[in-house]
């Protein structure tokens, strides 16, 4: 029996049924762009804990900063006995997130929380109720943002009622949808006014690249046509970068990209180098109006989070991790397309900076476009070629035979994404694409 199987052996005995992992291998130690498990199997990274792990695992300043804050202290709770490192924090994310006004931040512990403080937030300094989300949206696992969230399996099946005042509209969706980003902004919008009222909109919550949705870039022009109008009709626009922020998609956020200013944005995962802290950031009106006591945790903005927080922007600032991500897109992007040339599996290949995807569908099935997208999200059908669930959890499969770690995502779960650490080399990237080649 390998070490892994019996620490399998032992989790079936331990761990709850519905917590799940991806493979049945266990990490022993992580750096750079690799994994290495009890057995001494190396991976190639290609998950980065989710977009977590953008400096890299175990980094050597947040390694230094996370060993000198636990010897000074690990706990106060910053609405009990404040310090310095919970303002520095916020004063660094004031400072990176889009928009040139006065902002404040407030700190939490993962980007579930961070998104429900938003919600909280923009219902009060707005005082209207209904939020605005999006279909193939991803924004967490607990009450409220199951509610936000659209895909049901697994992240909804069994667990309602949800919290209400919770309206979805259509997304840009290019591969499927055939729409310009002005067109489908319209789609939307026209689904607000009828079916909500502008008047009652608290917040339009959107990921300017969703993430477990598939990987979906708005088409140019959708984005800021719905920030727009959200700002005519007095609700907020609210950018959850908590997958995009912090260099990977090549901008320090996202947003950045469509020259979108968001009233309010929600960051977690990359921030913190592997720590759990989560934020969000806006309006010094919008994030001021909240009563005192209104916000906050016990582990809000824990002090070795926010040391990892502060060790983990200044190495992507020294590192440049913005420049890191392009370079990973300049390497990836072309082999893909390859790949997709030869393998008519491979419908789409998108994404920005180290935020990758490829969609599998079924060859020869219907073009992108090939129903209007008012009769598709009438009937709620998918939109173009066919997706191909099976064929992707197929080679998802033969990759991790291969020691390459791949995560799927996607409404019909037939989307490849690739989230590197930013910090991996060249050398790394072309073998985890030879991977993927074999494996398709």
């Amino acid at each position: 029996m390998t070490a892994s199987q019996d620490i399998h052996k032992r989790r079936t005995s331990a761990v709850a049924r519905g917590v799940s992992s991806m493979i049945s291998s266990y990490v022993d130690h992580a750096s750079g762009g690799t994994l290495t498990d009890v057995d001494g199997r190396e991976w190639i990274d290609m998950a980065a804990g989710i977009a977590v792990t953008n400096v890299g695992n175990a980094a050597p300043k947040v390694v230094e900063a996370v060993r000198r804050q636990v010897e000074r202290f690990t706990h106060t709770c910053f609405m009990i006995a404040p310090y310095e490192a919970y303002v520095a924090v916020c004063e660094q994310l004031n400072a990176l997130t889009p928009g040139v006004f006065e902002k404040r931040s407030a700190l939490f512990n993962s980007g579930a929380e961070a998104v429900e403080n938003a919600v909280k937030i923009a219902r009060h300094a707005t005082g209207r109720q209904a939020v605005v989300v999006f279909d193939h949206a991803y924004h967490g696992r607990t009450n409220l943002t199951m509610a936000l969230t659209a895909k049901v399996m697994p992240y909804k099946h069994g667990f309602g009622p949800f919290a209400g005042e919770i309206y979805r509209v259509p997304m840009s969706y290019p591969f499927r949808d055939g729409l310009s980003g002005p067109d489908a902004a319209a789609l939307a919008i026209g689904m607000i006014e009828k079916q909500i009222g502008a008047d009652q909109v608290a917040a339009v919550l959107i990921e300017p690249v969703q993430g477990e949705g598939g990987f979906i870039v708005p088409a140019p022009g959708f984005l800021s046509s719905i920030a727009a109008w959200a700002r005519s009709a007095g609700a907020l626009f609210v950018a959850d970068e908590i997958q995009t922020g912090f260099c990977r998609t090549g901008e320090w956020f996202a947003s950045t990209h469509e020259g979108v200013e968001p009233d309010l944005i929600t960051t977690a995962k990359g921030i913190a180098g592997g720590l759990p802290l989560a934020a969000v950031t806006g309006r010094a009106a919008v994030m001021d109006a909240v009563h005192a006591g209104g916000l906050g945790g016990t582990y809000g903005g824990n002090p070795v989070a926010c040391a990892a927080a502060l060790a983990s922007i200044e190495t992507m600032r020294e590192l440049d991790l913005c420049a890191a991500a392009r370079r990973i897109e300049s390497v990836m992007r072309p082999r893909l397309e390859s790949l997709a040339a030869a393998h008519p599996v491979i419908g789409d290949v998108r994404g920005r900076g180290a935020m990758l995807a490829v969609e599998i569908v079924v060859p020869g099935s219907a073009e992108p476009g090939s129903m209007t997208a008012e009769r598709a999200y009438g009937r709620g059908a998918p939109l173009g070629a066919t997706p191909d669930a099976a064929k992707t959890t197929a080679i998802q499969k033969a990759a991790h035979e291969a020691g390459l770690l791949l995560l799927t995502c996607g409404t019909y779960g037939n989307v490849i994404r690739f989230l590197p650490p930013l910090v991996m080399d060249d050398a790394t990237l072309h073998r985890a694409l030879d991977a993927l080649e074999a494996a398709l």
